[in-house]
This record gives structure tokens, sequence and C-alpha cells, in this order.
């Protein structure tokens, strides 16, 4: 294991999508979706053992959120916590996180990973994320997971990808053409059968110089930033200074500030059982089936004549579900959802307002 490696879990959002299972008071990532006894971000931190040393470990966070990442990640340092006091998407999260590992280590070799997401082959999964940060320990470039479709999905983002030469120092890993934004489903269905389109995971790796010299050329006002900041880092003034300057940030992500400008990108293409988790349906999609294409996660459910539905209730009821056929049911302390999934995209809506 490379003590150079260093793991950035970005655990801030707020997962909407997954009420009344999630809620702002404790999103998803906090959760134990899957029914395993473990939540997304202590699988995520799990996935990276033998990758990555725990005291390199760091997850960026809202101020709100600070206590539940410590109290299920009590083996990495408390100081690597690092709080966000409002949100501003991704380039802010990874710069600031990005300089304040520069202060530690300036031979900082990092992925960034989500907090939600869910890895079925974990062992291929250390496989990729190791080959990744071997080419970029050696090189100035900036690697994304792409993922390999198994269906025009239109939830995710896509990356092309120039399939005609391998890297010559990584025959897995290939130069981005392009990334596209969420499809429409003709669209969608046009990328996966060109063969060089993935899904975008979200999932970056760089040396700490590539990333902090690339935000400097491509986003200064966010460079602008935290560059100044280096003599707080690690003190007791980090809090007050950032709570004061990281609000002054534009509300961007790391793919428009960065990504989709930048030279040396390059994407390894990867298949390891991956979802983002960022719907319900995508759970169903993930998770074990009966024989009528149900999803159970819960010891007290039992279903009749009932198909194709997803029903979440793990806290001490019993439930009992009868002829439905497409439908979420999710339960969560006084809050009872029955949904269909084809209209999952209103969730949101359902929940404000309540």
């Amino acid at each position: 294991m490379d003590k150079n490696n260093h793991l950035v879990i970005m655990a801030g959002g707020i997962g909407s999508r997954f009420w009344p299972m999630s809620t702002p008071e404790r999103p998803k990532q906090f959760i134990d979706v899957l029914g395993c006894g473990r939540t997304l971000l202590q699988l995520t931190f799990d996935r990276f053992a033998g990758v990555c040393p725990p005291e390199n470990v760091w997850v960026v966070t809202s101020a709100s959120y600070a206590d539940i990442v410590h109290e299920q990640l009590p083996d990495m340092p408390m100081s690597h916590i690092l709080q966000e006091p409002c949100r501003r998407n991704t380039a802010p999260c990874i710069a600031y996180v990005s300089w304040r590992i520069k202060a530690e280590n300036p031979q900082a070799n990092i992925c960034v990973s989500p907090s939600d997401h869910i890895v079925m082959n974990v062992m291929e999964f250390q496989r990729v994320i190791t080959s990744a940060l071997s080419f970029t320990q050696e090189t100035d470039s900036i690697v994304t997971l792409g993922m390999q479709p198994t269906r025009p999905e239109t939830g995710y983002g896509y990356i092309q990808a120039d399939m005609t030469v391998a890297s010559a120092r990584n025959k897995e890993i290939y130069r981005v053409d392009a990334f596209h934004e969420k499809p429409q489903l003709e669209v969608a269905e046009k990328y996966i059968r060109r063969k060089n389109y993935f899904w975008n995971s979200g999932i970056f790796v760089f040396r700490v110089a590539t990333i902090v010299n690339a935000l400097r050329i491509y986003a200064p006002e966010i460079a602008q930033v935290f560059e100044p900041l280096m003599s707080i880092y690690g003190t007791e003034r980090e809090q007050a200074v950032i709570n004061e300057e990281f609000p002054k940030c534009p509300s961007i992500s790391i793919d428009y500030a960065v990504m989709e400008k930048a030279e040396e990108i390059f994407v390894l293409p990867a298949s390891f059982g991956w979802s983002d988790l960022g719907t319900w349906g995508s759970l169903h999609e993930q998770s074990r089936k009966d024989g009528h294409d149900n999803v159970c996660i819960g010891q007290q459910i039992d279903l009749y004549e009932t198909q194709n539905c997803i029903i979440h209730a793990t806290q001490e009821k019993r439930v009992v579900v009868q002829g439905l056929d497409g439908f979420i049911v999710a339960e969560k302390d006084n809050t009872l959802l029955i949904c269909r999934r084809s209209e999952e995209q209103r969730i949101k809506q359902f929940t404000e307002g309540k």
C-alpha cells in the first residue's frame, strides 16, 4: 500500500430522491440502504481497504453531518472531516480538500469518490483503482472511471473515449474525447451501440499537484479562494476562515470547471457491478430479486400476488403487500411512501408538499 495514496469521500448530498428513507437530517449516505449492516458511507470506506491507509482518508461533508461521519468512521482522523459551511457543488469541494491535502502531503495521489455508490465486485474495483493510481502517479493526468453501460440509461452522464489507441503506459486507459450530459432515451441508445461511450461514475484519480494546477488554470476564481490559505490548513483557525471564504466560490461541478476543459483527461473503462444509487429504481436494479422481480429489504415483509416492486421496511413492523405491480413501498419512522416506480421522479415533489 502506497503511503501517498489518499481517498476523498464526498458526502455532502441530501439524497432527496430516496425519501422517506433519506431525510435532510440523515441522508442516504449515512443509512444502511442495502440492509447489510453497513451504511453507504461505511461501504465506500471499506472498499478502499488495502488501497489507502485509514489515516489518509478524508471526508468532505456539510457541517451538520460531521458528527455522523465521525460516528460511522471512527478509524479516520477527526481532522480529516472537512466541513463545508454551504453547498457549492463538486469543484469547490474538491478544491478545498486538494489544497488541504497538499499542505499535509505535496506528493499525495488522490482518488475522489462519491459516498452513495455501490460496488458488487470489490476485488475488481480495487484492481481498477490501483491501476489508475499507478498511472496518475507517473503522469500529469486525470483519470476518470467509465462504467461499461448495460442499458441505455438516461440518468447518467456519458464519457466519449478515443478507443483507437490505448495509453502507452497502461493499455486499459484511453484519452477522453468529450463529456456528455444525461441524454434522452434515443440518444442513450445511440451511445451504447457505438461501444466507446461509458457512464460517468464521478470517480476521479489524480496527483494533488495535477489537480491544483488544473484548478489554477481552468477555475482561477476557485483557486484564488483556497491557495492563499496554505498557512491556516490544519490549524485551529481553519474552520473559521473556511466558513468565511468558502461561500465566495461559484457553485459549479468539477466536470464543468476542469474536466471538460483540461488536456490530459483519460478514462479507464471498468465493470464491477456499479450503481450510483441515485433512485429507488437503481436500488431495485442492483439488488437481489425474487422470482417475481421483487426486492425486499427488511426482515418482516410478506408479499402476495405482487411483482416488479421494491419494498424497504427495516424497522420493527410487519409489512404485508398484496396485489401490487411496479411500486415502491418505503417506510421510515412516521412516514410511509407508496409510489409507482414509473413515477419516482416525483418523489422530490412529494417531499416538498408534505
